[in-house]
């Protein structure tokens, strides 16, 4: 299993991905193919102490680094020779089995697309984030991808979600609900509305109906089908609500002496709150859709991120997902 990694996209690249990269590479099983300014990533190497590590990966050199600033069609025309382009065509070339970057989502979309191509049969692909819940996780698709959507998209979101968690994350028969103000029928506007239709007629997923947002943590469902828009909206507050209330535990076990006694008891089942609310436990987002495995890594990724972000590409692109979600398309068109 060799893995192609954009060295250089996201917020502490080059370092984080690189320590990332090394410990994917010996805890995981994976060879690793870098994409990026090769003289960069030596010095890197020998900055951090892992030149041995990095002898062991290969390097596909290239000139320029896409930033969170440019354009997400600059993938495919001004930087067309970033390590983000470099490596989604060399995903499409055969030389590695899947991509991950940290780098820009947009443009990560807009190469994924262009570049790998879709499955035969699916309108967009779509951003996956797998999300803590009250008792386990679940996935949230569309996460941000696709902004304006349409009721039979929304529907192969579900279909592609549900092949995902099923064969990917071990749910034997995964829920698939659709995200809206209300869980009635009549409820929400002429998108959510058809869509609810439409995922009702999709053959082989077990569709819930309707789920509010506050039952969303409240284990509502294993996949939750959105709009890009009202999904990174959901991602997003989930992220904030998650890391206020953390900052509130703390300031309540920090304000005194009673507090720190108490937290000294208690530190172990915090410690383990903190890892269940955490985002970044699992790493990223699939792209969903795509023709081969492309994966999203978290922007502000650490090392022990990407690590984990790695081992969800690998079991992505060893689960044979891709070829069963063509099939599911292919049944409902």
């Amino acid at each position: 299993m060799k893995i192609i990694v954009d060295a250089f996209g996201g917020d502490n690249a080059p370092q984080e991905i690189l320590l990332g990269c090394a410990q994917a590479r010996q805890e995981l099983g994976v060879d690793i193919l870098l994409t990026g300014d090769k003289a960069r990533l030596e010095a890197c190497a020998k900055e951090l102490n892992v030149t041995r590590e990095l002898a062991a990966m290969e390097i596909l050199p290239c000139g320029e680094t896409l930033t969170m600033e440019d354009e997400s069609t600059s993938v495919i025309r001004e930087k067309s020779d970033s390590s983000m382009a470099v490596g989604l065509r060399a995903l499409a070339e055969g030389q590695g089995d899947a991509f991950a970057s940290a780098g820009n989502s947009g443009a990560l979309v807009v190469g994924a697309t262009t570049i790998v191509k879709r499955v035969r049969g699916v309108k967009r692909v779509a951003f996956a984030p797998i999300m803590p819940k009250s008792q386990g996780f679940f996935m949230l698709i569309d996460g941000g991808a696709n902004v304006d959507c349409r009721p039979e998209m929304l529907a192969q979101f579900g279909m592609m979600g549900a092949a995902y968690m099923k064969n990917v994350m071990g749910i034997e028969n995964p829920r698939v609900g659709l995200a809206n103000v209300g869980t009635e029928d009549h409820k929400g506007d002429q998108l959510r509305q058809e869509s609810l239709a439409l995922l009702r007629q999709c053959p082989g997923i077990q569709f819930v109906g309707n789920v509010e947002a506050r039952e969303i943590p409240f284990d509502g469902a294993d996949v939750i089908v959105a709009d890009g828009f009202t999904g990174n909206m959901i991602l997003k507050l989930y992220e904030g609500v998650a890391m206020a209330l953390m900052d509130k535990v703390k300031g309540v076990f920090m304000s005194g002496v009673k507090g720190k006694m108490a937290a000294a008891m208690v530190y172990n089942d915090l410690k383990k709150m903190k890892k269940e609310l955490d985002y970044n436990e699992h790493g990223g987002a699939p792209i969903v859709g795509c023709s081969k495995p492309v994966f999203k890594i978290h922007g502000s990724a650490k090392a022990a991120t990407v690590k984990s972000a790695l081992r969800l590409t690998r079991d992505y692109a060893q689960s044979g997902i891709i070829s069963q979600i063509g099939e599911a398309v292919s049944k409902k068109s």
